[in-house]
C-alpha cells in the first residue's frame, strides 16, 4: 500500500510538472485515486503481438504509474488475455484501453467542474476516470456508460471495491443515457465521427462538452459549449489526444491496397508533415482530404479514397517520390492544401473551431461565420 501511494503521488507530482494539471483539486484525486486498482492486468505489445501482464510480473506497477496507455482488451474478446497468457504472445486489435493519465488529466481540466456538477462519462472502460470523475464531485453525481457488458461489469466492480458508486450503465454512448439527465457536463472518453445530438439534447444551456473527434487525418480534442436549439460551438484544443472510436464509428479497413502502376514524381512535401500527429499542417490536412485513409506499409505511406483515388508516398535518402491514379489525385490536392494553409499563415489546430446543429456539422477558421469552413466529414 505504502509503495502505491508513492507512486499516486509521483505520478501527480508528474503531470503537473508537465502542465497536464493545473487545478489542485484534480492533483489530489490523481493522488487518491489508484489506477493499478483498475488496471490488474493489461496488454504490453511487442514484436509479434501483445505480451499479458499482471501483479505478478516485475514490472507491472511500472508501467500501471507511468504516463502511458494501457490496453486491456482486444478484439472484444474477454479470453484473450487468457489466451496471450499461455502462448506468451498473441495477435490482435485493441478495442479498450486505460488512455493516457497525461491526457485524462487533460480533458478532466478542459471539463471546468465545480462542485455539484452532473456529468456523464462515455466509454466507461477500466473505471478509472469515472472513480476521478467520483472522487472530484461524488459518485451521486457521475454516470458512466460503455457498450460492452464485461466492462462495464468488471468497472462497475473495481469501482465498488475502491468506494466509488457512480451510475454505470450498458448503453450505446451515441444515444447518452436520458434517464440521468440533464448533465451539466459530457466526457467522452473514446472518439465519434460526428457529435451526436443526443448528448447535446440531454445536457444544460451552458453545458461543456469534451470529446475527440473520430478522423483519419487530423483528429483531436474538441470543447464545445451547449446553446439552445440543441447547438454547441466550441474550439478545437491544442492539445492533441487520440482515442478508440466508438465501436459503430470505426473505420472500415481496406480489404486491400490498390495495384501501383505509373510514374512517381518528386514532391517537396513528406508523408510525416501531412500525416504525423504532431505536425502543424496534420489537421489542415484532414479538412482538405475529406474520406482519406492514410495506411503504412513499412517505407510507403498510402492516401486512400473508397471511389478508388490513391497516392503512395516513398521516401529514400532524403528524397521524397509520389505516384498516384483513380479519378482523383490526391497528392496534387494534398499540395494545394498545403499552399493555402501556408498563405493563411500555418494556423495551428487551436486557431480553428467547430459548431454542432441538427442540421450540419462543420469546422471554421478563426471566425464561425467566415469564409473558411468545412464540413465535417
Amino acid at each position: 500500500m505504502h509503495s502505491t501511494a508513492r507512486r499516486r503521488r509521483q505520478l501527480a507530482e508528474s503531470l503537473r510538472r508537465d502542465g497536464m494539471i493545473t487545478d489542485p483539486a484534480w492533483l489530489d484525486a490523481f493522488r487518491r485515486v489508484p489506477r493499478h486498482a483498475f488496471v490488474p492486468r493489461y496488454f504490453l505489445s511487442q514484436p509479434g503481438g501483445w505480451r499479458a501482464v499482471d501483479r505478478t510480473d516485475g514490472d507491472w506497477l511500472d508501467h500501471v504509474y507511468a504516463d502511458q496507455v494501457l490496453v486491456t482488451q482486444l478484439d472484444g474478446d474477454p479470453h484473450a488475455w487468457e489466451r496471450a497468457r499461455r502462448e506468451g504472445v498473441v495477435r490482435g486489435n485493441p478495442t479498450c484501453s486505460s488512455s493516457m493519465p497525461g491526457i485524462m488529466a487533460v480533458m478532466l481540466e478542459e471539463l471546468s467542474v465545480h462542485s455539484g456538477h452532473r456529468v456523464l462519462e462515455i466509454g466507461t472502460g477500466t473505471g478509472y476516470n469515472a472513480a476521478l470523475l467520483s472522487e472530484r464531485l461524488g459518485s451521486s453525481l457521475v454516470s458512466t456508460v460503455d457498450v460492452d457488458e464485461d466492462l462495464v461489469r468488471l468497472a462497475s466492480e473495481r469501482l465498488s471495491l475502491c468506494g466509488y458508486h457512480p451510475t454505470v450503465a450498458v448503453q450505446d454512448g451515441a444515444e447518452g443515457l436520458p434517464d440521468g439527465a440533464p448533465y451539466d457536463r459530457v466526457l467522452c472518453t473514446c472518439s465519434v465521427s460526428e457529435v451526436p445530438i443526443a448528448w447535446l439534447e440531454q445536457a444544460t444551456r451552458g453545458a461543456i462538452v469534451v470529446t475527440t473527434l473520430n478522423r483519419p487525418i487530423g483528429a483531436g480534442l474538441v470543447r464545445l459549449i451547449v446553446m439552445p436549439g440543441p447547438v454547441a460551438r466550441g474550439r478545437v484544443l491544442s492539445r492533441d489526444g487520440r482515442f478508440m472510436p466508438l465501436r459503430a464509428h470505426r473505420f472500415a479497413d481496406p480489404a486491400s491496397l490498390p495495384e501501383i502502376a505509373g510514374p512517381a514524381r518528386p514532391t517537396e512535401l513528406s508523408a510525416e508533415v501531412v500525416l504525423h500527429p504532431s505536425s502543424r499542417f496534420e489537421f489542415f490536412a484532414g479538412l482538405a482530404l475529406p474520406g482519406v485513409v492514410p495506411v503504412f506499409r513499412g517505407e510507403d505511406a498510402f492516401l486512400l479514397h473508397s471511389a478508388g483515388s490513391w497516392a503512395r508516398v516513398t521516401t529514400h535518402a532524403d528524397r521524397t517520390m509520389v505516384a498516384q491514379g483513380g479519378p482523383r489525385r490526391l497528392w496534387d490536392l494534398t499540395e494545394a492544401a498545403y499552399r493555402q494553409w501556408t498563405a493563411l499563415g500555418k494556423p495551428a489546430r487551436q486557431r480553428f473551431g467547430m459548431t454542432v446543429t441538427p442540421q450540419h456539422q462543420e469546422f471554421w477558421l478563426d471566425d464561425p461565420d467566415g469564409d473558411h469552413r468545412w464540413p465535417l466529414q
